[in-house]
């Protein structure tokens, strides 16, 4: 008898455990976010190397909070100069540096005016960078600059799960923007420096 309540106990031990183990893989995981990357051809620049300075330093500090994004607007900056620039010249003395000014993202409390509508949380995430060719003797020969922001609203109460599928979206159509933008105005401004550009221009 004792042999047969020993059983059943070890059968509902088990059973319980089973059961939990099947109720934590029922549980959803959490969503992976990773940086956007630019698959479109490079841009060919006539320089021997491309180097990436960062020159952002965040603060970790209120109200900047890029810290708590789930993708990095500094990394995908630096994933954008991977993809998208390209150094085409081994034996040129001319080097490009992708300097990154500004990776940031404040928060801001907006206080509703109506009074059944809920108090707003609005983000305004910029990036700013200067690409800048030099010669050898480090003198500049050329340089551009783009910023691009974007801005969000959300109400004040919104789960950080939801906040996160926001924060992935307004970085992913900040660098549309910056995409765009930058690859215009290399092709314009530095145009003497890309490889294939029929557009010449004399710089003083």
């Amino acid at each position: 008898m004792k042999n047969i309540c020993k059983m059943l106990c070890c059968a509902v031990c088990l059973s319980a455990l089973f059961g939990c183990a099947n109720m934590r893989e029922a549980e959803p995981e959490p969503t992976m976010y990773a940086e956007p990357r630019y698959v479109e051809a490079p841009i060919q620049l006539k320089v021997s190397r491309i180097d990436v300075v960062p020159e952002f330093t965040p603060s970790f500090m209120r109200p900047n909070v890029e810290h708590l994004f789930p993708v990095s607007i500094e990394k995908t900056a630096e994933f954008w100069a991977q993809d998208r620039l390209a150094a085409v010249d081994s034996r040129s003395n001319r080097t490009a540096e992708f300097i990154i000014k500004d990776a940031s993202v404040t928060e801001e409390e907006v206080k509703s005016e109506q009074l059944f509508e809920k108090d707003k949380l609005k983000y305004h995430a910029t990036i700013s960078v200067v690409v800048r060719v030099t010669d050898q003797e480090r003198q500049t020969t050329a340089e551009t600059y783009v910023e691009a922001w974007r801005e969000l609203l959300i109400p004040i109460d919104t789960p950080l799960e939801e906040k996160e599928k926001y924060w992935n979206d307004i970085v992913k159509k900040l660098f549309d923007a910056f995409n765009e933008r930058m690859d215009t105005k290399i092709n314009q401004s530095l145009n003497m420096y890309v490889q294939n550009n029929n557009s010449i221009r004399e710089y003083e």
